[in-house]
């Protein structure tokens, strides 16, 4: 009768091991369950922590605008746009001295030195109705 016994035995391995590469069967008591992963926020670039100035992009398909419009900084402060539209955006300075990229929802631009004094319009080159002035004094 010890046949039996050892064909039981491997049947009971053959069938943990199984089980165990299959990912069924029950866990041990003692196994701690996997945490269920965090979903990570999109991270602002540091630069726009220190930004002077941030400027809003407000609207959801309609009155879409800059917040404020009309700003002003001195020359070598920093500007920075956040997105807080659902569609997308960009700040685009009509003579190319910036743009900040394409901004999704929620995102912030890297913050952008301003350099030399004037008076300087900008648009979103997605809705060029959107126009903004930035004026940077001495």
């Amino acid at each position: 009768m010890r046949t039996p016994r050892i064909h039981l035995a491997h049947l009971a391995l053959l069938l943990g091991v199984l089980l165990a590469s299959c990912g069924g069967g029950g866990s041990s008591p003692s196994a701690p369950a996997a945490p269920a992963p965090t979903p990570a926020p999109t991270p602002t670039p540091a630069s726009t922590a220190t930004a002077d100035l941030v400027i809003t992009i407000v609207g959801d398909r309609s009155n879409m605008s800059f917040s404020p419009a009309d700003a002003t900084v001195r020359v070598g402060q920093t500007v920075a746009w956040r997105n807080s539209d659902t569609d997308f955006h960009t700040a685009t300075q009509d003579g190319n001295r910036f743009n900040t990229g394409t901004l999704g929802r929620g995102a912030t631009s890297s913050a952008i030195a301003m350099t030399t004094a004037g008076s300087m319009t900008y648009h979103c080159a997605f809705h060029p109705d959107m126009v903004g002035t930035l004026n940077v004094t001495p």
